[in-house]
């Protein structure tokens, strides 16, 4: 198994105090594979994801649980081993892909010294022709016409359909065995955001990637994920396949968010959304962290948390399942 997440918690000590980001998270990715983790802002989507690669801002802290790489646990490695990893055994792609970039440098330089560094931990000597060619190679791989020219422009010279692409290939350069994006495509257009979907899952049948998509738009997840992760205020609500999940969603969550998908058809022309608010992570709802928008709510979930629970082959946390 390539990532093994198990009963995962992370907290962030604030000037308010302690806020749980997420509380007993567990998820498998397996060879050749993607997860599509969804939510709504603030459910610990981006959380789940930088924990994984360790880029967590200092004032958090791994309060239990462990995240299996290939067998090692990540949150016990030192700073040194975590370096190593990024970029040759775990890549992460970022909303705003010029915060990948360094935007007074051209595009050549950084993939040149993405490689340089894959060099140097496989012990090769680095050379500037052939690692040149293979960067040309790589542009032309994520379907960048033109890669001679944009691989001599830095990064204000391009759209952010480009850049994107470049931190996609800047990603395969390192030959990265899970690649986790969070939310890639949010900031381009619709026709570009296509591409990139389409992209993405060539890639992962082309290179038998594993992909941790992360995202808040549920037809995005759809276009892209074999299997997906549900979540609400840092806890998984529903983990299955795609296709039952949307076809028939389980817990009131998630069939929230399948409605809140706009609809072709004239006859649900009125917008759906899930109502209320998340709640605020410094005080969460006792009991089931749903309940207070739930429109099945019963009194038990108003008292006590549910426990994780199998049904209908899906991971659930809803007491309408015990």
């Amino acid at each position: 198994m390539l990532l093994n997440i198990q009963d995962l918690g992370i907290e962030y000590s604030t000037i308010y105090g302690r806020l749980e980001a997420l509380n007993g998270v567990s998820l498998r990715l397996e060879e050749q594979e993607c997860v599509a983790l969804v939510g709504e802002s603030g459910s610990g989507k981006s959380t789940l994801g930088q924990s994984i690669v360790r880029l967590l801002p200092p004032n958090a802290t791994y309060s239990r649980g462990s995240i299996l790489l290939d067998g090692k646990d990540v949150t016990k490695m030192s700073s040194r081993e975590v370096v190593s990893i990024r970029g040759s055994d775990v890549f992460m792609i970022f909303q705003d892909p010029l915060n990948s970039l360094n935007p007074v440098k051209r595009i050549n330089v950084q993939l040149l010294d993405a490689l340089r560094t894959k060099y140097k931990r496989e012990g090769r000597a680095f050379d500037k022709d052939e690692a040149y060619k293979e960067a040309i190679h790589e542009l032309e791989e994520v379907r960048l016409p033109d890669a001679e020219v944009i691989i001599e422009r830095y990064p204000h010279q391009l759209s952010g359909g480009q850049i994107q692409r470049v931190v996609i290939a800047m990603g395969l350069l390192l030959h990265p065995r899970p690649l986790i994006a969070d939310e890639p495509t949010s900031a381009l257009d619709v026709t570009i955001q296509a591409q990139v979907l389409k992209l993405m899952n060539d890639l992962k049948a082309e290179r038998h990637m594993s992909i941790l998509f992360i995202t808040h738009d549920m037809s995005v997840a759809y276009a892209i994920g074999d299997r997906f992760l549900v979540m609400y205020a840092g806890e998984v609500s529903e983990l299955g396949p795609a296709s039952a999940v949307v076809g028939m969603p389980l817990h009131p969550y998630t069939r929230a968010l399948v409605d809140s998908v706009p609809k072709v058809s004239r006859r649900h022309g009125e917008l759906t959304t899930v109502p209320g608010s998340p709640p605020n992570m410094l005080d969460p709802p006792s009991g089931c962290r749903f309940h207070p928008r739930c429109p099945r709510a019963m009194p038990k979930c108003r008292a006590e948390s549910p426990k994780t629970t199998i049904a209908q082959g899906r991971s659930l946390r809803c007491w309408l399942y015990d």
